[in-house]
């Protein structure tokens, strides 16, 4: 069969529009089930630009896998720069985690359910990515200016985010029964509550 690439698309729109595909095709097929060939397929680009740009099949999911790190990175940074106290910024994540499982439910599931390790054998666990440690920077600078309990920090982190990640998971397997943003809330007033320092903790 001969291949039709689209002749318009080229450089930082092509690796995109590859990028694109590939997540679409890794979330609902999985990784071992998509090929280059199915990617260059769906995408309509020709296979040379796909190994031009990435190499292979596993270079292209690394690919995937920084680009989506570093937007969810970027969100969480900006939450990180624009509230200053530990609530809001506990609110703020969980409230952009909400969100981008809403709106990139792809993304969300790539990131959160992919096994990538199987894949990336030199990738570190996703808990230890960049993203995961700004929340546990949240909960060290909380612990840090009195505003969350003395504890362990991993002990802070997974009761502060770790409700909200177990929703998204039942959001992403559609199991929850109304919308993810109709458990938002109560989610943030349950994750402060379980870190918050109050008056009768020691000091």
């Amino acid at each position: 069969m001969t291949e039709n690439p689209k002749p318009s698309v080229r450089g930082a729109a092509l690796r995109k529009l590859v990028l694109d595909t590939a997540l679409e095709r890794f979330s609902r097929d999985g990784y071992f089930n998509t090929s280059i060939h199915d990617i260059r397929r769906q995408a309509d680009v020709s296979i040379g630009s796909i190994y031009h740009h990435f190499g292979n099949k596993e270079a292209l999911a690394k690919a995937l896998y920084d680009d989506l790190l570093q937007r969810m990175d970027a969100g969480l940074a900006d939450v990180m720069q624009r509230e200053s106290d530990c609530r809001a910024r506990c609110d703020g994540i969980i409230a952009f985690m909400f969100d981008a499982s809403t709106e990139a439910p792809q993304t969300m599931r790539f990131v959160l359910e992919a096994r990538h390790r199987e894949f990336l054998p030199n990738e570190p666990p996703v808990c230890s990515s960049q993203p995961f440690l700004r929340m546990r920077e949240c909960i060290e600078q909380g612990i840090e200016n009195g505003e969350v309990r003395p504890m362990e920090v991993p002990v802070a982190a997974t009761a502060a985010f770790g409700g909200a990640i177990r929703l998204l998971h039942l959001h992403l397997d559609g199991a929850l029964e109304r919308p993810l943003e109709h458990y938002l809330r109560e989610t943030q007033e349950a994750a402060w509550r379980a870190i918050a320092m109050t008056p009768a903790d020691p000091l």
